[in-house]
């Protein structure tokens, strides 16, 4: 994994409905290593890359450039900022630095203070309707001036080592799956391929249904970061997956039930290239392959991920190893997948 191109992915600000900055990183990344790219109405970039031989299935990789995050809905008389949430943990939010609209203002999340609670409230989780941003300003007006409603609001968080083998960041859901498909597509490849970077996911899986639509693939191949269970309190069988168990590929979640043979086949392949593999114990989450399994005439989806601690928060803790294998094993499936008859 180019970690100076992770970096820079995660680096970028783009919640739901603003990913533009990300596609034209991307942009800039692929130009001269695929065959073509297009940005349709929603913002998806779909990419393709010639290999060396034309596939008999059409083949598709899959991952979304928006991060969760939160947008202003109303700015008070008194200049703060009130917010909706994208996708986000609301438990995590209080006190959190953020930058605010496409200038960056920034700001500090805040609620009424302890000491001046009572009851009930004093010990229970404050919900994101009882928090503000605070952005400096003493009034609406002056307040106006910065920031409108409907501004997105993203969280600060600087891209980290944490000892030997983990990094922490925000959006590296999915950044990481962009970065592995960025890898691909800069590399000679078997077979034609397709991929999307799509849009929307935190808010309803909406960029990959109308990817899915466009593209209409035989197989798709989801990149993702999915959450682990290896967290103080957590005991099996809930502890689901855990960083440095090897990629993470689903039989089921909640948007998908993944083609029984075709996770095998997954599985075993793995197994034969000396992939580290493991599975979810927990029948929970979901991801873009819940809408492309139903696109147009429907399609054959497997899900890689990297097991990740704090998913849906400003620091979001992932494995190299982990990355490492997803990146192997989506390669060995562009080999294989093309060709492959269940």
């Amino acid at each position: 994994m180019d970690l100076t191109l992770l970096r820079e992915l995660c680096e970028i600000n783009g919640i739901s409905g603003d990913e533009s900055r990300v596609a034209q990183y991307i942009i800039g990344k692929i130009e001269g290593f695929c065959e073509s790219w297009t940005v349709d109405p929603m913002g998806n970039l779909l990419v393709h890359k010639k290999g060396k031989a034309r596939a008999a299935k059409k083949l598709l990789f899959s991952a979304h450039m928006d991060e969760v995050g939160m947008l202003v809905t109303h700015i008070t008389d008194e200049g703060y900022l009130n917010l909706a949430q994208i996708g986000i943990d609301e438990r995590v939010v209080l006190g959190r630095q953020v930058a605010v609209g496409r200038d960056a203002i920034p700001g500090v999340i805040g609620a009424k203070p302890i000491h001046l609670t009572k009851g009930e409230d004093r010990n229970a989780a404050v919900k994101l309707k009882d928090m503000a941003v605070d952005i400096g300003c003493t009034s609406k007006e002056e307040a106006e001036k910065l920031v409108s409603p409907g501004d997105p609001v993203y969280f600060v968080s600087d891209f980290e080592r944490l000892g030997e083998k983990e990094i922490k960041a925000k959006a590296i859901d999915d950044r990481f799956g962009c970065a592995v498909m960025i890898e691909l597509i800069r590399s000679e490849l078997p077979y034609d391929c397709w991929f999307a970077f799509v849009v929307q996911e935190e808010v309803g899986l909406r960029g990959a249904t109308a990817a899915g639509y466009t593209v209409n693939p035989d197989y798709v191949v989801v990149l993702e970061t999915t959450a682990s269970g290896d967290q103080p309190g957590v005991s099996a069988p809930e502890n689901c997956c855990k960083l440095g168990g090897g990629v993470v590929v689903p039989f089921m979640d909640r948007g998908t039930v993944y083609p029984r043979g075709l996770y095998r086949r997954c599985l075993a392949l793995a197994k034969e290239k000396g992939i580290p593999v493991q599975t979810k114990t927990v029948i929970a989450g979901g991801n873009d392959a819940g809408a492309y399994q139903k696109a147009r005439g429907g399609a054959k989806c497997l899900n890689l991920s990297a097991a990740g601690r704090c998913l849906h928060t400003p620091c979001v803790i992932t494995d190299l190893d982990d990355m490492e294998a997803v990146g192997r094993l989506a390669r060995e499936l562009a080999a294989f997948l093309p060709e492959y008859e269940e």
